[in-house]
């Protein structure tokens, strides 16, 4: 014999249930919400505005006109819709400019996304290369007010220093990008050693140099970088008498790299 008995839902089943019926209630809601704002959207656009007349100073020639007869002389944008479908673009009338936006809205717009986009490209380089934030704003900007392209900066310090900026080779090279002092008083003859440390000092005289050294070699940036690594002398040295002078220096840190260096 089979059992007659009804199954009790259990109180996990009523649940979903129970949450099921919430959602869908939500979905209507939220249907007629946006339903009801774009008939009032719509509403609002083609409601005419009652007629009213422009009254003109008087002078010598000058007639009471109509905002209709006084619209017709003047280019007006098309009617847009407040309200569009996602991917739709708005298109502007040939021979109408676009207005600017009052209190300077679109500069600042334009600055602020801009400093979005800059937030954005520092933190990649700090999630990238595994450094803080602070230092990869500071490699950052030295690089691009120096002209150097960010990546390349970033992929010197990691090889000269790996991001250390208190770092000093046995030759004496001090700093994140590794700069001998005699070097450093070509471009800042005042420097100290202990400014050297400075991140930012470093990083400002080290990608000046490196930025003179692409230009003297005329965008050769494998052989920029064997003379900021070697030295002009011991390169020169070794092309003089038939050699190559690359040592795997400019290898490491153009391994992968498709950038020219500097920037436009």
């Amino acid at each position: 014999m089979t059992d007659s008995t009804t199954k009790v839902p259990s109180r996990d089943a009523v649940a979903r249930q129970r949450r099921m019926h919430r959602r869908f209630a939500q979905r209507r809601l939220t249907k007629v919400f946006v339903a009801a704002a774009v008939v009032f959207t719509l509403a609002v656009l083609v409601t005419p505005e009652p007629p009213t007349r422009v009254v003109v100073p008087a002078t010598s020639g000058t007639v009471l006109m109509s905002p209709a007869a006084a619209a017709s002389n003047v280019a007006s944008l098309p009617i847009q819709p407040l309200w569009r479908p996602a991917g739709e673009v708005l298109k502007r009338s040939k021979g109408v400019a676009a207005l600017p936006l009052p209190f300077g809205l679109d500069a600042k717009e334009r600055e602020r996304g801009e400093s979005l986009s800059r937030w954005h490209r520092i933190y990649s380089y700090s999630a990238k290369y595994r450094i803080k934030p602070d230092l990869a704003r500071r490699i950052y900007d030295a690089a691009t007010t120096a002209g150097i392209e960010p990546e390349l900066a970033f992929r010197l310090v990691r090889v000269e220093s790996v991001f250390n900026p208190r770092a000093v080779s046995p030759a004496g090279a001090l700093g994140l990008t590794q700069l001998m002092l005699g070097t450093a008083r070509e471009y800042e003859p005042n420097v100290t050693r202990e400014q050297l440390l400075d991140p930012d000092v470093n990083l400002r005289i080290g990608f000046k140099y490196l930025r003179g050294l692409i230009r003297d070699y005329k965008g050769d940036l494998k052989l920029a970088l064997l003379v900021y690594n070697r030295g002009p002398v011991a390169v020169q040295k070794s092309i003089s008498m038939g050699r190559d002078p690359a040592n795997g220096y400019e290898s490491r840190i153009t391994k992968g790299y498709r950038g020219r260096g500097v920037l436009e």
